[in-house]
């Protein structure tokens, strides 16, 4: 496979547009892209419309709805999810280990149920949009963004998550501690 061809697999471009029309637009503007991200405005104002717009280009989908809930209600959400036959799917680590490890059942469920994949659970370890003194001031967390962000990491991975959205800062230490095969997916921020 050819350097373009790899990176082609690997870029996820975010559908961040607020109704169906745009994003259509959007994705017959790149037509040379692969895999797009479906975050929550776009879902809600289209619902799963959307997501049978790519499916029907033979696009693959990132579906980031960032699930947090209690675990009997991130399971049904999974399970739902699942059935679309999406790629990547996330979920907040903070649902605790309970929820992640009902998701990740419930993913499998809902995906075998429909006759598809399932999809790769990705956590959300924190939001890139908390600063070091939020988490220290508002949401009382004494330990620094890095080490933050590796104890959610390792709890999704050990509550059987496939990966974690984290910042490029975070790359090297989270693929030396969890290893190879745990997916890091990069937004362009942070």
């Amino acid at each position: 496979m050819g350097n373009r061809e790899q990176v082609e697999q690997r870029v996820i471009v975010a559908l961040d547009v607020p109704d169906e029309q745009s994003a259509i637009a959007l994705i017959d503007r790149l037509p040379q892209v692969s895999f797009w991200k479906v975050g929550l405005e776009l879902f809600t104002s289209t619902g799963p419309k959307i997501l049978e717009v790519l499916k029907s280009r033979q696009k693959r989908i990132f579906l980031d709805l960032k699930f947090d809930d209690i675990p009997n209600t991130v399971a049904g959400a999974c399970r739902s999810a699942a059935r679309y036959g999406v790629d990547l799917l996330t979920i907040h680590a903070t649902a605790g280990r309970d929820a992640l490890k009902a998701a990740t059942e419930a993913a499998q469920e809902g995906a075998a149920k429909a006759g598809v994949q399932p999809p790769k659970l990705i956590a959300i370890t924190l939001l890139t949009s908390i600063s070091a003194r939020q988490l220290a001031f508002d949401l009382k967390i004494p330990l620094e963004l890095p080490e933050y962000a590796l104890e959610m990491a390792l709890l999704a991975q050990e509550s059987g998550l496939d990966g974690v959205v984290c910042s490029p800062q975070e790359v090297a230490q989270l693929r030396q501690t969890c290893g190879n095969d745990f997916l890091l997916v990069c937004p362009g921020v942070r």
